[in-house]
């Protein structure tokens, strides 16, 4: 492994952060170039890819981190996830996941498709900063649109929306019907 310090030093930045680090803000905080980084990045990747390490660098919301193997993290999340979040009950997950694959989608259409009231879910949502308001629809009375947010990303670990697991034809419809 070459840039064994700088390897080093990017890992230390990375294990104090708080949040993801993009490969400019890393290189800033290390004062590396971005060349460096990235080979510093693949070296870390590299040395937590061994069965022996519990770690791996993830991308989450466009930027790197330390995380819990994904095997690791169900034994984990339970001791160690976010303790002001809690557990989300099954109609929050239920309202939650209506969001993140129909973004942006109103009130109305969230109750179209779950059958009842999502007054509170919502509620429960933006306090937890998992969904936000994105905008009006163009539509009688513009109502508000919302749709997921960073920390969304942060709780399920995916760098974008895209990563969410595909839905099957059935789902798909599901969804579809209420549009």
């Amino acid at each position: 492994m070459e840039f064994n310090k700088e390897t080093a030093l990017c890992e230390a930045i990375l294990f104090l952060e708080s949040e993801p680090l993009t490969v400019k803000v890393l290189s800033n905080k290390a004062q590396l170039s971005e060349e460096v980084v990235e080979k510093c990045i693949e070296n870390l990747q590299e040395k937590y890819a061994s069965e022996d390490s519990g770690i791996e660098l993830s991308m989450v919301t466009g930027g790197w981190c330390i995380t819990p193997k994904k095997e690791y993290w169900e034994v984990l999340k339970e001791f160690y996830g976010s303790k002001r979040e809690g557990k989300l009950s099954k109609s929050a997950m239920e309202t939650l996941s209506i969001i993140a694959y129909s973004q942006p989608i109103t009130r109305a259409e969230i109750e179209s498709l779950r059958g009842v009231g999502v007054d509170n879910m919502i509620r429960l949502l933006i306090e937890r900063n998992l969904i936000k308001e994105v905008g009006r629809k163009d539509a009688p009375g513009r109502p508000t649109q919302f749709g997921t947010t960073k920390e969304f990303l942060k709780l399920f670990r995916l760098n974008s929306i895209a990563e969410l697991p595909k839905l099957d034809e059935t789902e798909e419809e599901r969804f579809e019907l209420a549009r």
